[in-house]
């Protein structure tokens, strides 16, 4: 079995409009909320054995302090130019391109294309994956090819604001 971790980017700052989009930072709840979702990420007992993200300056950000967060190391983060603003099937191409060795993968990326992803592989979960949110998977099968969508289970449905059960 495989897992699949989809993380939204925390929360970002349209302050300085001089920025580009990929550079905007993180805003303050952004970076309050990327350490709390990297613990709770850890309590849930995610660990990836693979975390690729989108370039852009939030979703790198919120990567590496959710690795610091779970104990990942920074050196082994990759940088994925393709997930920025990625499609559905732009995602499924990067999914499937990784090494079947990997079991466990973690994605950084952006709205509307993660929640794309989530509901292609938990279908009708969610209209909105929101800032920081997390979805994690276990897929019934032995290899990244999600052209034809997957047998899953649902392990992880989290977010910021979400009230402990």
């Amino acid at each position: 079995m495989k897992t699949l971790t989809i993380v939204r980017h925390a929360k970002s700052s349209w302050k300085d409009a001089s920025l580009s989009d990929r550079e905007r930072p993180l805003n303050r709840r952004g970076t309050r909320d990327a350490p709390v979702m990297g613990r709770r990420i850890k309590a849930h007992g995610i660990r990836p054995s693979l975390i690729i993200s989108s370039p852009a300056v939030r979703a790198w950000t919120t990567a590496k302090v959710v690795a610091a967060e779970i104990g990942y190391p920074r050196e082994f983060l990759q940088r994925e130019p393709g997930l920025y603003l990625a499609s559905l099937d732009q995602i499924l191409d990067i999914i499937i391109a990784q090494d079947d060795g990997f079991n466990s993968l973690m994605l950084f990326g952006h709205n509307p294309g993660l929640t794309d992803l989530v509901n292609y592989v938990q279908p009708g979960l969610t209209i909105n994956l929101p800032t920081a949110g997390v979805v994690s998977v276990g897929l019934h099968q032995e290899n990244w090819n999600l052209y034809e969508q997957p047998a899953t289970e649902l392990l992880v449905h989290d977010w910021p604001k979400k009230l402990p059960r």
